[in-house]
Order: C-alpha cells, then sequence, then structure tokens
C-alpha cells in the first residue's frame, strides 16, 4: 500500500490508491489486521478527494459569479409606456 503523505496527493494519485485498496479487499488477499490499515487510510483519501472537489466547485463557481459581474445584464430599449413590445 501507497503511505505517501495524503496532502502532497493529487486527486488523481488519491482515486488510483483508492482502487488499489479495492482491488486488494475484493481479491480477499488481505488479513484482517490490514484490512483496519486499509479502511482507516481509505477514509482519510476519500475526504481528501471529497475536499478536492468541493474546492474545485468552490472555484468554479467563483469564477462563474465574477464573469456573470463584469458583464451588465443588457437592457431592453424603452419602447414608451404600454407599448407591449419586448424586441424593437
Amino acid at each position: 500500500m501507497n503511505n505517501k503523505d495524503i496532502s502532497k496527493m493529487t486527486y488523481r494519485e488519491a482515486t488510483q490508491e483508492l482502487e488499489e485498496i479495492l482491488r486488494a479487499i475484493e481479491s480477499d488477499s488481505v488479513d484482517v489486521d490490514e484490512l483496519t490499515q486499509k479502511v482507516q487510510r481509505s477514509s482519510l483519501l476519500i475526504k481528501f478527494c471529497k475536499d478536492k472537489l468541493r474546492h474545485a466547485e468552490n472555484a468554479i463557481n467563483q469564477v462563474f459569479n465574477e464573469e456573470n459581474c463584469e458583464e451588465p445584464a443588457s437592457k431592453p430599449e424603452k419602447g414608451g409606456a404600454g407599448s407591449g413590445t419586448l424586441f424593437q
């Protein structure tokens, strides 16, 4: 099992390690003592991945919010009171 410091991992590395752990557990090649360690490591990796995804989502939302603020909404031209037209 990879014991790389999680804080220095990329999202891809973390998901790859999670897949390795899953394969090991599914193949029944893990004894009970090792299983506990793998489950604990998996929990940390899952938390790390969730945090990365939340951070990415927030960053993307911020970009979209900034983009919406930079371009003022176009105002329709005044068609006079009660003209009832949307486009001129």
